[in-house]
């Protein structure tokens, strides 16, 4: 097994080289830079507290297509009945606080650590990152989060404190995803939930033919909002990351 260790220069190996259980490269930073530059090469980081920064290519990738996600009867007519209301990008922090602390069935810990917490924050605040937030009687019950590349959105984590309230939001983003004509929803790993909703498992260079159609369209960077169920954006101010 080679597991490649990352220098300051941003450079990455190719993913094709990762190891049997998708572990790609080890070190690095968690720099807009470098995250950005991940992505579009479909490897993203996953670590625990006290270790180094780990990165990863699985093959095979579960995704998902915005256009055809699949919803279970008794979840439809709960969106009907109006039981929730979303927005976008209006608690980014919130979402991804919640989803490092409330615990997630089979989960032990988190690794959403500090380094990432803040990592991701930065991303939102120069227009990578977004959040779906799902709110109950004006409470934050349940969100998704995740980063937008061209016409791709990589999928981080979700939380619920509320039953159905994740399911709903990924739906809900689901929707406005492919109403802005995104393609490619990236699940990253393999679960029962994610293949529930019409998640299936794609070789890796499969997944990255369709990254690179989907990034062949300019990102929707900026903070991001619904305005009558479809994706309005504000573009945000440059900081010297490009697309």
């Amino acid at each position: 097994m080679t597991v490649f260790a990352l220098s300051p220069e941003l450079v990455f190996p190719d993913p094709a080289l990762a190891d049997t259980d998708g572990l790609l490269a080890v070190g690095g930073d968690l720099s807009p830079m470098r995250l950005l530059m991940a992505y579009r090469r479909g490897i993203f980081p996953w670590y625990s507290e006290n270790a180094p920064i780990l990165w990863w290519s699985p093959d095979p990738r579960l995704i998902l297509e915005p256009a055809h996600v699949h919803v279970p009867a008794r979840l439809e007519r709960t969106l009907r009945q109006g039981r929730f209301s979303f927005s976008l990008d209006r608690a980014f922090e919130q979402v991804i606080s919640a989803c490092a602390r409330i615990p997630r069935r089979g989960a032990h810990g988190t690794w959403i650590v500090p380094e990432m917490h803040a990592a991701y924050c930065h991303l939102f605040e120069i227009g990578f990152a977004h959040s779906m937030e799902v709110w109950s009687g004006g409470r934050l019950v349940g969100g998704v989060y995740g980063v937008a590349l061209g016409r791709a959105f990589f999928g981080e984590s979700m939380f619920h404190c509320e039953s159905n309230a994740s399911k709903a939001g990924l739906v809900a983003l689901m929707r406005i995803l492919d109403g802005a004509g995104y393609t490619l929803f990236d699940c990253q790993q393999t679960t029962p939930h994610m293949v529930h909703f019409g998640g299936f498992e794609v070789r890796r260079s499969d997944f990255l033919s369709r990254l690179e159609k989907a990034l062949q369209m300019p990102s929707h960077r900026g903070r991001w909002s619904l305005h009558k169920g479809r994706l309005q954006i504000e573009p945000a101010h440059e900081y010297g990351v490009q697309r």
